[in-house]
């Protein structure tokens, strides 16, 4: 079969589309034929050598994608052959085969296309887990999004607008600022200028709570949320955060909090159940999937490239 790999860790330079030896099924274990896979800024980190990888060189990244059983055991009798899959946290999805445990399936719905899975569930799923366990955000609430224009903060603005929060969105560019105005946004701000500023103009005491992926942002994120207000950090897009020195937390009674999704998606009944209710959310209108590009597997590179570049808004997805 065909994947994305990369032996050594550098810029997008390093991928390469390379026939390694397929997948077999095994007891739990089905073999999914990709149709669509969701490139996240995990799989940079983890192309860099920054996060955590399976296996040796040639390594294959990515976690998300959806298509249909191609290969299964049969003693896994709930499930069949063809039947459409999604999953969002099973290794080497860059992959047209890829091994995944029957627990980590999430089946789809006929009304839910391989290719909205795709774009939605990783993203959707920790979006989701933010608003609902990191903290459950209630209507009124004051609420701040870094990169507000991305996949996953597309998704949590429209959530938190959904939940009746005032959403201040952070984004670097007209174009993506409007995009998040457009997703629920009350207020936006010039990530690239003094957005800490124009939250404090915008919320008067700070934000009840600021969702950070960038990182390298935290310092400032506490600084704009309010005496006992709280952040969320749960990315680094832009970089290593910097240390935080316990006594900034303690004088004004702030709350940092970290999220992963691996942390949430406990059982198979758990990812279900949330997948369901973010499909739920879509056919109800208040949550829309933009697909920003579609890449060919051959153009990995191309696709790493652009979600570096920023001028995207919305998924990319590789198509196999």
């Amino acid at each position: 079969m065909r994947a994305l790999t990369f032996s050594r860790f550098g810029d997008p330079s390093v991928l390469e589309v390379r026939t390694v030896p397929a997948p077999a099924a095994a007891p739990g274990v089905a073999v999914i034929q990709t149709h669509a896979i969701g490139l996240n800024f995990a799989d940079v980190y983890r192309r860099q050598g920054r996060y955590h990888l399976v296996g040796e060189p040639p390594w294959i990244a990515g976690y998300e994608a959806a298509g249909e059983i191609a290969m299964l055991d049969p003693r896994d009798g709930a499930w069949r052959l063809g039947q459409r899959v999604a999953f969002a946290d099973a290794p080497l999805a860059n992959a047209e085969l890829v091994a995944v445990p029957v627990d980590q399936l999430i089946p789809l719905p006929d009304d839910v296309s391989c290719e909205l899975a795709a774009a939605l569930l990783l993203q959707g799923l920790t979006a989701d887990y933010l608003v609902h366990d990191s903290y459950a955000i209630r209507s009124g609430d004051r609420v701040v999004v870094h990169g507000a224009a991305g996949g996953v903060g597309l998704l949590l603005v429209q959530l938190a607008h959904a939940r009746g929060a005032e959403v201040i969105a952070l984004a670097s560019s007209e174009s993506k600022r409007a995009a998040a105005s457009r997703a629920g946004a009350s207020h936006t701000a010039d990530s690239t200028g003094d957005w800490v500023a124009a939250v404090e103009a915008a919320t008067t005491s700070g934000a009840d709570v600021i969702y950070d992926s960038v990182g390298t942002t935290v310092l400032d994120s506490l600084r704009a949320t309010r005496t006992g207000g709280t952040v969320v950090f749960y990315g680094m897009a832009g970089g290593t955060p910097p240390p935080v020195d316990p006594r900034l937390l303690m004088d004004r009674s702030l709350r940092l909090i970290g999220g992963d999704l691996w942390n949430v998606l406990r059982t198979a009944d758990d990812r279900r159940a949330r997948a369901m209710r973010l499909f739920d959310e879509v056919r109800a209108g208040r949550l829309v999937v933009t697909i920003a590009e579609r890449f060919p597997l051959d153009r990995g590179a191309d696709a790493h490239r652009a979600i570096e570049g920023r001028g995207r808004i919305g998924k990319l997805l590789l198509i196999p």
